[in-house]
């Protein structure tokens, strides 16, 4: 019951929300909880709700300021080590709009808010791509610029905020994108990671933008 109370204490003080969520999670980390990922999109419409209902009177674009889209990023020196968990990752589309993305194969099913899970996929490879394609459809060195080169990107947002489980060792995944990300290191690992370790980490953002903005 006090757990409960101070979970809605904690949700009750975010009012703003990152666009775009990023979790750097691992091979060992999906093995130990597999459906945590179909458990934390949960809580990302549960806040998504809770704010639009605390807009309720505000305007359209006021209450559509939420959480637009989670990317998982899984690393592993083996993508196929991944294959017996792909049952509980398609799980997802059953409340978001699921994209996977595995070795050099992606499939995209539901409907809802945009979750993208990258399996070990690697920012170097991501930029070593862009550059191949360009150079292979004839662009010229003038012609490139940095929003040319994002066009040629896998993932194509920039995350503003990324979440860390169990340590502070970052993947090379969207070397690019997250340049500007605000960062969130959990000590918690991420099959004990909890809806209030996720509220708490929602809160440092917003205390973090607040701050920025002053």
């Amino acid at each position: 019951m006090i757990y409960r109370l101070y979970e809605w204490i904690v949700l009750s003080g975010i009012e703003v929300l990152p666009l775009y969520l990023c979790f750097l999670i691992t091979e060992d980390d999906l093995r130990a909880a597999p459906d945590k990922l179909e458990e934390v999109v949960g809580w990302c419409r549960e806040v998504n709700q809770h704010l639009k209902d605390r807009r309720a009177g505000s305007s359209d674009s006021d209450r559509e300021r939420v959480i637009r889209g989670v990317t998982f990023h899984i690393s592993t020196p083996d993508p196929e080590n991944i294959l017996p968990f792909l049952p509980s990752l398609r799980a997802i589309s059953g409340h978001a709009r699921l994209t996977l993305h595995l070795v050099d194969h992606s499939e995209s099913a539901g409907e809802g808010m945009e979750v993208e899970i990258a399996i070990g996929k690697s920012g170097r490879d991501e930029i070593v791509t862009c550059i191949r394609t360009m150079a292979e459809e004839g662009l010229s060195p003038e012609d490139i610029d940095e929003k040319t080169f994002e066009r040629y990107l896998t993932f194509r947002y920039t995350p503003d905020l990324v979440i860390k489980t169990g340590g502070y060792h970052l993947t090379d995944f969207l070397i690019w994108q997250s340049v500007y990300s605000e960062l969130f290191f959990s000590d918690v690992n991420w099959n004990l990671f909890r809806k209030i370790d996720f509220f708490r980490a929602l809160r440092d953002y917003q205390a973090r933008v607040r701050k920025f903005g002053k």
